[in-house]
């Protein structure tokens, strides 16, 4: 069995310090022995660096997924060219640096796993069909590998585009984990041909604020209709991201459990 542990999108560098810090306890806690994380948004919200990167994988992160937000650092270029466990979504057209996919040998079973990540197109760029895209990708990993072991990170704004593309892949991946939307989805679920899905498993990052974002710096610019700078908040960290186990050989998903760390409290006391 193998048992995958997906973090959600790691804003700024307090969300970043606070995953190096804590990922060995996560992974003790889920047994995990496979780490993918999305760190799209680890320089104050504007893509991740070598520097950010090698923080992670010399803390036990497997491999690193990204987003639409790694264009928006130049510094993030480099990283794409060179890193070999570094994806951006595939469905960018041809051109661009950086590989859609990653096939990673397991550290503990020796067996290939593929991580491969995708990009929705409702309310965000007009890049390439993503649905023709996992088809193709699926089919190249297939080639390159003899593993059934397939995990995506679907990147996308649209609720109703993540739920339609986990049908789509239903039994053709081991997990669809949608991310970008930093707010944990309550419909973590084996889909009925062995998928694993949830819909968006989360931001890890600071909770006092809007999505990781300073909250006086959103509010101004909901009140006054006026750009403002955005600055990353620091405060209320918490990690988010799903616990997976998959079967080594068929590559069908066993389990799949969202985890929220430390948990939120549940309760206030309020008084007189």
């Amino acid at each position: 069995m193998v048992k995958v542990l997906f973090i959600g999108d790691i804003v700024g560098y307090p969300g970043l310090d606070f995953v190096v810090e804590n990922l060995e306890i996560l992974k003790q806690k889920y047994c995990s022995d496979f780490v993918i994380v999305n760190g799209e948004n680890v320089c104050n919200g504007k893509g991740i660096t070598t520097e950010e990167a090698d923080k992670l994988f010399n803390v036990g992160v497997d491999v690193i997924t990204t987003g639409n937000h790694i264009w928006d650092n130049w510094y993030s270029k480099s990283l794409l060219k060179d890193s070999k466990r570094v994806v951006r979504p595939i469905n960018y057209p041809p051109g661009n640096l950086g590989k859609g996919f990653v096939i990673v040998k397991h550290p503990v079973l020796g067996i290939d796993i593929a991580v491969l990540q995708l990009q929705g197109r409702m309310f965000m760029q007009t890049i390439d069909c993503p649905f023709r895209a996992v088809d193709n990708a699926v089919e190249l990993i297939h080639k390159k590998s003899d593993t059934n072991i397939i995990i995506v990170d679907f990147h996308a704004d649209a609720t109703s585009e993540k739920i339609t593309m986990g049908w789509h892949v239903d039994g053709k991946v081991s997990a669809i984990v949608g991310t970008h939307t930093h707010i944990q989805t309550a419909d973590a679920q084996i889909l009925p041909n062995g998928t694993a899905y949830i819909t968006d498993c989360g931001m890890s990052g600071p909770y006092d604020s809007v999505l990781g974002m300073d909250k006086k710096v959103a509010l101004n610019r909901y009140i006054y209709q006026t750009a403002f700078k955005f600055m990353p908040a620091t405060e209320d960290i918490h990690i988010c991201g799903v616990s997976i186990y998959i079967d080594e050989v068929s590559g069908q998903a066993l389990k799949i459990e969202r985890l929220i760390y430390p948990a939120f409290c549940q309760e206030v006391n309020l008084k007189n």
